[in-house]
C-alpha cells in the first residue's frame, strides 16, 4: 500500500460547525467527558489533562520568574467571611453554591463553595501583613471553583465547575504600586497566551461590566473562527476595596498604619478551549509544542518481510528521541491509516514515518501536523531538524493566528452613519446575520453612551494599546475622545 494513497476516516464535522466540531473533539480526543450527570460539569480524561498540565507548567514558569509564590486556600468559606464585601456580594449573589447540612445536621452558619478566592484569601492576608516588609505579597493557585451558570451552559466555556481556575492575588503599599503590578500581570498573560500561539485583544472594561470590587478591569479577548468573541483572561486593580474590607493594614517606614493596595487576576480553561479551536482543522486538533503531551509520534510501517528490521529501527528511534522530546512509539496492531487518523486527531505536532524503504536509507519521513508537508530527515542530525520543525511550526500557528485576529478587528468612524461604513456594517451583513470579529468605535467616554452602546453590542473596552489619533462622532453625535472594541461574546 502506498502511503500517498491512504484515507483516512471521516467522523469529524467540518470546522465551519464549530460547535458539533469542538464537541466531537472533546470526546474523540480524550479531552473532557460532559457526559457526566450534572450539567455544566465534566471529567476530565487522561489526554486533556495532560494539555492542560503542559499549560499549567507554562504559566508556573512565568510566576516564578515573577517572584509568584504558589500555595492552596479551602474550598469552603464561611457565610460571615463571604459577605464582608457588600459589592463583591452583589457582584456573584446569583452564582454561588450554598452547603448548608453536614451529614444530617443542619449547620448553624452556611458555608460558601468558594465562586473565587478573594473572601477565603483576604481572611489570611490579614494575618500574615503587619509592616511593609511583608510587601508586596504575590501567591497564587490553581483549583476547581464553582457558579451556579443559569445560562446554557457550553463545554469548557460556559460551565459549572470550572476546574482549571489559575488565580493570582498581590498586596503592596500603595496604588501606584499595585498598579504596576497590573502591568506585570498583563505581560505575563500576554507571554502565557504567546506560548500557545494564541491572539488576543487586551481592552480596559467599562466601568459596569467591571469585576465586583474592582477599580478597575482588564480583559484578553480572542476572535474565534465563527466570529464571536471569548474572554480568556482577565487582570485586576482592587485598590483598597477588600483591604478595607478584611482590615488588611500594615505599618509604612515611617511607622504609620494604612490599608494595603490590591489586585487579582486569572484565567481558566478557557484557553484550552481557545487554543483547540483556533489552530483546528477539518482532520482534528492542531497543537502547540508546548503543550502537545505526544510531541513526536513514530509509526512504523509493517510489511511481512521487513517487519523485524523496521521495529527494530524504530526503537533505535525513538531511544535516541525521548530524551529530548514526549515521544509515543505506536507499533499497535492498527491499519496505518488508523494510527495516521488518530494522531492527526489528537493534534501531534510531528509524525516519523518509518517502512522498509527508510531502513534502507538510515532516514525517516517527517510529517507536519500543520501543512502535511513530508520531508525526509538522516538519523544522523534528526534531533536537530525536529528542533527546527516544531520550532517553524509553532511560529506558523502563532502567525496564522494573529493574521485571523487582525483580519477580523476593524476601525470605523461611528457606530452608526448613514453615509460611511459604521460598526453595524461590519458587524453584519447584507442579510442582517452576524460576520463576526472586534470593531473600534469612536465614543466620547461618557459612561451612558458605553451603556447604550450595550444594547446592542458586547462591550470590550478602551483598547490597552492607546489609539495614535482619534476621529469620529460618538453615538450621542458628540465629537469622539476616545476609543473603544466592539464585538458579540459568547
Amino acid at each position: 500500500m502506498k502511503r500517498e494513497t491512504i484515507e483516512k476516516p471521516n467522523q469529524l464535522p467540518e470546522k465551519r460547525e464549530l460547535g458539533k466540531w469542538f464537541n466531537r473533539i472533546l470526546d474523540m480526543a480524550d479531552i473532557v467527558d460532559y457526559s457526566y450527570p450534572l450539567k455544566g460539569c465534566g471529567v476530565w480524561k487522561g489526554y486533556g489533562w495532560s494539555i492542560r498540565n503542559n499549560a499549567i507548567a507554562i504559566i508556573r514558569e512565568l510566576l516564578a520568574e515573577t517572584e509568584h509564590v504558589e500555595m492552596y486556600f479551602p474550598f469552603l468559606v464561611p457565610e460571615n467571611i463571604f459577605n464582608k464585601e457588600a459589592e463583591f456580594i452583589r457582584g456573584f449573589e446569583d452564582e454561588v453554591y450554598w452547603v448548608t447540612h453536614g451529614g444530617l445536621n443542619e449547620l448553624n452558619e452556611k458555608l460558601v463553595i468558594r465562586p473565587t478566592s478573594e473572601t477565603p484569601m483576604y481572611c489570611m492576608f490579614a494575618k500574615w501583613i503587619r509592616t511593609h516588609a511583608d510587601l508586596p505579597l504575590k501567591v497564587w493557585q490553581v483549583v476547581s471553583v464553582f457558579r451556579y451558570e443559569t445560562k446554557t451552559t457550553r463545554p469548557m466555556m460556559r460551565v459549572r465547575e470550572v476546574t482549571t481556575f489559575k488565580e493570582a492575588h498581590t498586596a503592596h503599599l500603595t496604588y501606584e504600586e499595585a498598579a504596576k503590578q497590573v502591568e506585570e500581570g498583563i505581560d505575563v498573560y500576554s507571554k502565557f497566551f504567546d506560548a500557545l500561539c494564541l491572539p488576543y485583544c487586551v481592552s480596559k472594561r467599562p466601568k459596569f461590566d467591571t469585576f465586583p470590587g474592582a477599580d478597575y478591569t482588564y480583559s484578553f479577548d480572542i476572535i474565534f473562527p465563527e466570529g464571536k468573541t471569548l474572554q480568556i483572561g482577565t487582570v485586576h486593580n482592587l485598590g483598597e476595596t477588600f483591604s478595607r474590607a478584611f482590615n488588611i493594614t500594615c505599618k509604612d517606614t515611617k511607622g504609620e498604619d494604612h490599608y494595603v493596595s490590591q489586585t487579582c487576576y486569572g484565567i481558566s480553561e478557557r484557553a484550552i478551549a481557545s487554543l483547540i479551536q483556533i489552530h483546528g482543522d477539518d482532520h482534528g486538533m492542531v497543537l502547540p509544542p508546548g503543550v502537545a503531551p505526544v510531541q513526536v509520534v513514530i509509526v512504523p510501517i509493517f510489511y511481512k518481510d521487513s517487519m523485524e528490521e523496521v521495529e527494530g529501527f524504530a526503537r533505535t528511534v525513538y531511544a535516541s528521541l525521548s530524551s529530548h522530546f514526549r515521544v509515543f512509539l505506536d507499533n499497535s496492531n492498527e491499519r496505518p491509516a488508523r494510527k495516521f487518523y488518530n494522531w492527526e486527531l489528537k493534534g501531534v505536532p510531528l509524525r516519523i514515518e518509518i517502512g522498509a524503504r527508510e531502513v534502507r536509507k538510515s532516514a525517516v519521513t517527517l510529517v507536519r501536523r500543520d501543512t502535511f508537508d513530508r520531508v525526509e530527515a538522516s538519523v544522523d542530525n534528526l534531533k536537530e531538524e525536529i528542533e527546527n520543525q516544531l520550532e517553524n511550526l509553532e511560529e506558523t500557528l502563532r502567525k496564522k493566528a494573529w493574521r485571523h485576529q487582525n483580519a477580523n478587528t476593524h476601525s470605523v468612524a461611528s457606530f452608526f452613519s448613514m453615509e460611511q461604513e459604521d460598526a453595524v456594517d461590519v458587524l453584519l451583513d447584507d442579510h442582517g446575520e452576524y460576520n463576526g470579529g472586534i470593531v473600534k468605535v469612536p465614543v466620547c467616554g461618557d459612561n451612558v453612551c458605553l451603556e447604550m452602546l450595550s444594547k446592542y453590542v458586547d462591550v470590550l473596552g478602551v483598547p490597552y494599546e492607546k489609539e495614535k489619533e482619534v476621529k469620529g462622532t460618538c453615538i450621542c453625535g458628540s465629537p469622539a475622545k476616545q476609543v473603544i472594541t466592539v464585538a458579540k461574546m459568547y
